[in-house]
């Protein structure tokens, strides 16, 4: 593998005669910067983004061993490879250097020879270590989207058979990242909230009410109030989505993108006080994107038209959700909610499918 002929070689020394010494060693193959310092080197390394980093171990202000710690910690620099330059033959302080994350040693005095053939392999390392990288990224894309066809495809699949649309769907995606992004504000079920774990759940509602394609459409259509066997035949829906969930999750492992859809199809209609359905689980017990899933979805049927009822008021929706604080809702989403509720009423007015819903979102 061929070396990028401008390929930006950092070298921190204190003393300007080794700088001197290693920009004429290396100046002829590569593009040499240099700092007299860690701090200053922190700074170059994070501005420049160098193929690979000659430290000093013994510097004023930061020394080298410190310098590395923060290069690895840091996002930008932790792959920029780091040759440790020193005096010091102790085995002791080697073996420390190359666990704070450190690729090689150079010590004094310098061989020009030495010192061009390491850096060169090391930067020939680095190029293609970041080419595989580059490939593993092209591939976590290409799941990512093949993820998102399958569960766009399960839920149009769900949208024909459902009078709720499509606006439904989009409108709770919004709903859950915005109340969930609250939490994370708040310093609220973190660890384990992340924006990782935000997207998994928005990217899976889609599939919440998937079960609803096992209903029959006298029941799922009813305009008037379901009679107690047909609410029993619509509850099926949170087992029918986790089974049909359940046996692709199986093919894919436990650790699938469709854990988190399977867990929200199943929970989204349990209760906080356990009086909900289909296993009466209660606080804690319901998995937080099921707990997400219950206020955006039903803010949402409270501010739409279904073929049962006429849309709700903002305000009136907004009531009625706090008003079950700590009954149906986890009191803390609800909190959370109440704090975002502007938020939800803009997500709601942008996806909006029918005028009398945004005439009466505004009251």
């Amino acid at each position: 593998m061929t070396i990028p002929k401008q390929a930006t070689v950092l070298v921190v020394d204190d003393e300007p005669m080794n700088r001197d010494i290693l920009s004429r060693t290396l100046s002829n193959e590569f593009k040499v910067i240099t700092a007299d310092n860690g701090e200053t080197a922190l700074e170059l390394a994070s501005k420049y983004r160098p193929e690979l980093i000659i430290l000093d171990i013994r510097m004023p202000i930061m020394d080298g061993y410190t310098a590395c710690r923060r290069l690895k910690q840091a996002p930008a620099t932790r792959r920029i490879p780091v040759i440790f330059l020193t005096a010091l033959s102790e085995e002791a302080d080697e073996a420390y250097g190359l666990a704070l994350g450190a690729v090689d040693y150079l010590t004094k005095p310098m061989s020009p020879m030495l010192v061009r053939a390491r850096v060169r392999n090391h930067i020939a390392l680095k190029q293609y270590t970041d080419h595989l990288a580059e490939l593993v990224d092209e591939r976590t894309r290409e799941l990512a989207r093949t993820q998102d066809a399958t569960i766009e495809s399960l839920g149009n699949i769900a949208e024909c058979h459902d009078p709720e649309g499509s606006g439904h769907i989009r409108r709770i995606q919004h709903y859950i990242r915005r109340l969930a992004r609250r939490l994370v504000e708040k310093g609220q079920y973190t660890p384990p909230l992340d924006e990782d774990l935000i997207d998994q759940f928005c990217r899976s509602a889609p599939l919440h009410d998937l079960g609803k394609v096992g209903v029959p459409d006298q029941v799922l259509l009813e305009s008037g109030p379901l009679t107690e066997e047909e609410n029993e035949i619509m509850k099926t829906h949170t087992t029918l989505g986790q089974a049909a969930l359940a046996a692709a999750e199986k093919r894919l492992g436990s650790n699938s993108f469709l854990r988190c859809a399977r867990e929200i199809a199943v929970s989204h209609h349990e209760r906080w006080d356990g009086a909900g359905y289909p296993n009466r689980l209660s606080g804690g017990q319901i998995p937080l994107c099921g707990r997400l899933m219950a206020v955006a979805d039903v803010y949402d049927a409270l501010v739409s038209r279904r073929v049962y009822k006429a849309p709700l008021p903002h305000s009136t929706a907004v009531a009625i959700l706090e008003g079950e604080r700590g009954r149906a809702f986890d009191p803390v989403l609800i909190d959370a909610f109440i704090e975002v509720q502007e938020d939800f009423r803009d997500i709601a007015l942008a996806y909006c499918e029918l005028e009398e819903e945004r005439l009466t979102l505004n009251l």
